[in-house]
């Protein structure tokens, strides 16, 4: 599935990009997200601990289910 991805100050200055699409497979947690965000800006894993993730308009861990459209 697609997901779009939002990324915001550092991590946006860091990945050189806002916005992006990643291809996840299904049932795909919020940590694989990040996994494949990782592997295409190696650099941000030194923001691990700092990052935060947003589905709508709340905060989540990374052990939930992405889902499209969120």
């Amino acid at each position: 599935m697609k997901i779009g991805a939002q990324l915001f100050g550092q991590l946006r200055d860091v990945a050189g990009v806002s916005e992006l699409e990643i291809n996840l497979v299904e049932d795909a947690t919020v940590a694989d997200l990040l996994g494949a965000l990782y592997e295409r800006f190696p650099a941000l894993r030194d923001w691990d601990k700092n990052i935060l993730v947003g589905t709508g308009v709340e905060f989540v861990g990374r052990d939930p289910v992405v889902q499209p459209n969120e």
